[in-house]
């Protein structure tokens, strides 16, 4: 392993970094290692990872010193953050300071950074389209990790920002289409005729390793990522496909989506109405530069195919 290029992975038994981990163990004569970076190395998924070849090693985000200590001898890292094990933009803006701190201690020499779009760019906080969250946002989610992009700068780390997409995986759950009261099934998204740029969580692993492979090109780069850009009503035509019935799409309107009773429903009405109005957030994925990166890049059908077992009992 030592004459190997160490990417410590954080996320490693998740879905991002897992996609990333799954991959170099994949390609034996790459020239990278995998150490994955979990506060739970006693996990099973920490074992499976650890019975294909990577080094696991115990440490929490939140602690710069257990992150420094995994950083040392890398040669990159790649970096991930999960606000919603604890909803707070706040603290997820702090735990992206403590791991550039802890990057530009350990002197790595390439870090790829999952981010998103600041929604402030093209929705300022005056503009009352969308509701302004906790006074200075207006998706929390993607404009917390947006600030978080500077620590890096600011830590002297060489970085590429990884700007992702929609996670078809948000497909699985409640967005899944349901079945109405005349039997027949739906899928409501708050999206009203405009496209969704969609990817599978594996494929932003996958796209990273490709950026890896490429040494430093895209260091100091930004690369926005996407599987695919899928209106509603083509999404729904390709869940008929693969389910082999008929679903219809409904836009829900973006207030009416914000109205719902669960607690993150306004912060994903503000997000789905970003995705729907500002244009530029598609035109910004450019799906056949992806695939450079990641040739096995997924379509959503071939997504949604993979997983068609998920949606038997809808």
């Amino acid at each position: 392993m030592t004459d190997k290029k160490i990417i410590a992975v954080v996320g490693a038994t998740g879905t991002q970094g897992g996609g990333l981990a799954r991959a170099i163990l994949a390609d034996p004569d790459g020239g990278f290692a995998v150490r994955a970076l979990t506060r739970k190395p006693d996990s099973e998924a920490a074992r499976r990872l650890a019975a294909s070849g990577a080094e696991v090693v115990e440490a929490d985000i939140s602690d710069e010193a257990s992150v420094t200590k995994a950083f040392e001898g890398a040669y990159g890292a790649f970096l991930v953050t999960n606000i919603w094990e604890h909803m707070s933009a706040e603290q997820e803006k702090q735990d992206v300071a403590t791991m550039a701190r802890a990057a530009g201690t350990a002197g790595l020499a390439h870090v790829i950074w999952s981010t998103l779009d600041d929604t402030r760019e093209h929705i300022p906080l005056h503009d009352d389209r969308m509701p302004t969250l906790d006074g200075k946002y207006k998706v929390p989610h993607f404009d917390a990790k947006a600030e978080a992009d500077a620590y890096f700068a600011d830590a002297g780390v060489p970085t590429t920002l990884l700007r992702t997409s929609f996670f078809w995986e948000n497909l699985l759950g409640a967005m899944a289409p349901q079945r109405g009261e005349d039997g027949r099934l739906v899928l409501a998204l708050a999206m009203g005729d405009s496209a969704l740029a969609g990817i599978a969580a594996e494929d932003i692993g996958k796209t990273a390793y490709g950026i890896f492979r490429r040494g430093g090109q895209l260091i100091g780069q930004t690369v926005s990522i996407a599987g695919e850009h899928l209106t509603g009503a083509q999404l729904a035509e390709r869940f008929s496909d693969v389910l082999r019935e008929q679903v219809g799409y409904a836009p829900v309107p973006f207030d009416v989506f914000r109205a719902q009773p669960f607690p993150l429903a306004v912060e994903l009405g503000n997000m789905f109405q970003y995705y729907a109005e500002v244009p530029e957030f598609n035109e910004a994925r450019d799906i056949d530069a992806v695939r450079e990166l990641n040739p096995e890049l997924q379509t959503f059908e071939q997504w949604l195919t993979a997983h068609k077992g998920a949606f038997a009992n809808l």
